[in-house]
């Protein structure tokens, strides 16, 4: 009590006002934003920089080994104990200076040599120690095949059969450019081809026919460097694949990707919303309502390798073996519907994102107000006009939240697609200009699938790695388009029924 009668106010503890789980939300919230603002830098920045061109160096090592290809990567590393021990003169010498200089470690660099079919390798590390001298000549070229992966070599002659036309680089170059996209073969049937030197100082020569692409690293202006990289975006985004999905595009994979999105949103939206419809405005509450919904939780929880074995031994081994036996005996033993499709593919995801929709349906329907039913019911209304006319399009928002999630999990999942109809390469599309225009039975490609291949199937796992990013890139694009189109319409539909608010 204070001398002019008032009293002191009472002192409250921090924790009694709430503030440090203010600041432990808070913190929560900053984690959660790092952690997915890092993951979507380090994805945007890997996927983006994968088809800028690189400069081609010539590399010759103290032993005289000459390399030549682009450098992909450089890092310091810690050496095993004793190299120096192990080299002579100015090796030995390079590696003291450079383990004093760096506190212990050596600096290498990866280079991408391609020539497989001579070297045997694709890459090689090279340590700054080893390094005796680097140069950029200025007519390396870098060839993009159809086959055996990148070649680096030096122009020195442009030939159709046994007929050299050309020498110097700069004809040989324009030839090329004349004759790479008009014919390559000459008036007389002769095929065309670039005969190359190579680093070790051999030659070869290659077909303008299994040429891709070819330019002069070193040579490109800013503008030449900017077209090369939008037409590899361009051959990425609309060519099929090529050398075991590590080169070319992934146009089958996006096609395969958006179509079984779509078809299991076309197949799982109705059916989530009518189970929704009938646990919330017709079922009786009671213990079996609950037991039920106790079980489509549970549902959420499966793994989603469980749906994928499902699907396989329900979908494609009864069902399809069923209707194979029906309409498709000549074929047998050849399976055209009792194996992996996009049809089974599609559905064994609606019943993975089955769950999702279910719940979300049913909180939609939970936030109408009692009462916009009870004002409908004394207009005289039925139970089915009221959920038609009433509480189902105050409800479309809440749905359409669903279906979201619903796209967004189902256009990601890998696992159960891996058993029922996603293949490494399907040169025939799912969806086709041929009757009956769509072929349920197919198998497709899956972008999700096809970065799994990528990163642990691929023989050439360092020319994949680049891919990987990129792919993920393309697949985050592909689910943020369909989510942005589906929230679109949401938000429109909200604004038509400004009375619900989700």
């Amino acid at each position: 009590m204070m001398g002019n009668g008032r009293t002191s106010p009472r002192a409250t503890s921090l924790l009694a006002r709430g503030e440090p789980m203010v600041w432990l939300a808070g913190f929560g919230l900053v984690t959660g934003l790092v952690m997915v603002t890092v993951l979507v830098v380090l994805v945007f920045w890997q996927g983006l920089t994968t088809f800028w061109p690189r400069p081609v160096e010539e590399i010759t090592t103290r032993g005289g080994r000459v390399l030549m290809g682009e450098v992909t990567r450089q890092e310091d590393y810690q050496p095993e104990p004793g190299l120096a021990g192990g080299l002579e003169g100015d090796a030995a010498r390079a590696v003291l200076d450079e383990l004093d200089r760096q506190g212990g470690r050596l600096h290498r660099r990866l280079v991408r040599t391609g020539n497989f079919e001579l070297t045997g390798e694709h890459f090689r590390w090279v340590a700054d120690y080893d390094v005796a001298a680097a140069t950029r000549p200025g007519w390396a070229l870098v060839f993009e095949r159809m086959a055996w992966g990148r070649f680096y070599g030096t122009p020195i002659a442009f030939v159709a059969g046994d007929s050299v036309l050309a020498t110097a680089p700069e004809k040989v170059w324009e030839l090329y450019r004349k004759h790479h996209h008009d014919h390559r073969v000459d008036l007389d049937g002769a095929a065309y081809a670039m005969r190359t030197l190579t680093a070790d100082g051999g030659t070869e020569d290659i077909a303008l026919a299994d040429i891709v692409r070819a330019y002069p690293a070193n040579r490109l202006s800013f503008a030449g460097k900017v077209g090369l990289y939008l037409a590899r975006w361009g051959e990425f985004l609309t060519a099929e694949p090529r050398e075991a999905n590590s080169e070319g595009g992934v146009f089958p994979a996006i096609f395969g990707t958006v179509l079984m999105t779509l078809g299991m949103t076309i197949l799982v939206v109705p059916f989530g919303v009518m189970s929704a419809l009938y646990l919330r405005e017709y079922a009786k509450q009671g213990w079996l309502t609950s037991a039920v919904r106790i079980s489509i939780n549970n549902l959420a929880g499966v793994p989603s390798i469980v749906f994928g074995v499902f699907g396989m031994g329900f979908f494609s081994y009864f069902v399809g073996g069923r209707i194979d036996a029906l309409f498709f005996a000549d074929r047998l033993p050849n399976p055209t519907f009792g194996t992996g499709g996009i049809m089974w593919a599609s559905l064994t995801l609606a019943l993975l994102t089955l769950p999702v929709v279910i719940v979300a349906t049913e909180e939609a329907l939970a936030a109408v107000p009692d009462s916009m039913r009870e004002g409908s019911f004394a207009c005289g209304a039925t139970r089915w006009q009221t959920i038609r006319r009433v509480v189902l399009p105050r409800s479309l928002p809440g749905i359409m939240t669903g279906a979201i999630l619903a796209m967004a999990r189902g256009a990601g999942e890998v696992a159960p697609l891996m058993l029922v109809g996603a293949v490494k390469l399907a040169p025939d599309l799912p969806l086709d200009l041929h009757f009956p225009f769509l072929h349920p039975e197919r198998s497709f490609m899956h972008l999700g699938f096809h970065i799994y291949d990528l990163g642990f199937q691929s023989q050439n796992s360092e020319a994949a790695k680049p891919m990987v990013f990129t792919t993920t890139l393309l697949l985050m694009g592909i689910v943020l388009f369909l989510n942005a189109a589906a929230i679109l319409l949401r938000s429109r539909l909200a604004r038509k029924y400004t009375g619900s608010k989700f």
